[in-house]
């Protein structure tokens, strides 16, 4: 299971930017215009399986696989892995910081490619993994995501929250509804995010 522990800070987009977008030049509708660029973002990084700005993530696994791979990257940062070994007491494998895009554990006994999308993690060479207690989400990997600042956020990306923007708003009686957004599919939008898509084996 993955969850997202902390947010992005800010969105790819700024109310600015989208209201001169959308040509709206007064404060009326700032609400629901932040509410949009966050329902678009959301929906981007789901269409793409991807994090845009820097965003932390937790991964729960029964065991630990041939190779650990870790999605909604891009991965910046493992912060630790952390298991319960076969007496339940819990034990961290914490991280060096990244060389190249390689980041290997203190031990050295564990190294991660976070170049490769998504980012793979296995035991080093002629290591292998700890041995944890055989139960559910007996292992769990902590790590950071994300191009970066709003700045880093390629700019497909965010033409294509403006575009999805602009149509929420224009058609906001269709996607409103008891304070959530909703986000249909929108094909030709859509294509623009496909150089971003992640694909997985």
């Amino acid at each position: 299971m993955l969850v997202q522990t902390v947010p992005p800070a800010a969105e790819p987009i700024s109310l600015d930017e989208a209201k001169l977008h959308l040509k709206v030049d007064i404060a009326d509708d700032d609400t629901l215009i932040t509410a949009l660029i966050v329902a678009a973002r959301q929906f981007a990084e789901s269409l793409t399986g991807r994090s845009f700005i820097t965003q932390s993530w937790q991964l729960a696994l029964d065991y630990f696989p041939i190779c650990l791979q870790l999605d909604r990257g891009k991965v910046q940062t493992i912060a630790s892995i952390v298991y319960r070994d076969m007496s339940g007491a819990s034990q961290t494998v914490a991280f060096d910081a990244p060389s190249n895009s390689i980041q290997r554990s203190t031990d050295g006994n564990i190294v991660a490619d976070l170049t490769a999308l998504p980012a793979r993690i296995t035991p080093a060479f002629g290591r292998i993994w700890p041995i944890p207690l055989p139960e559910i989400g007996a292992v769990t990997v902590n790590y950071t995501a994300g191009y970066g600042a709003a700045a880093d956020v390629p700019q497909g990306i965010k033409q294509w929250m403006l575009l999805r923007v602009g149509s929420m708003y224009s058609f906001r009686e269709e996607v409103v509804a008891e304070r959530s957004i909703k986000v249909d599919p929108m094909p030709f939008f859509d294509l623009m995010l496909d150089s971003f898509r992640v694909v997985t084996a």
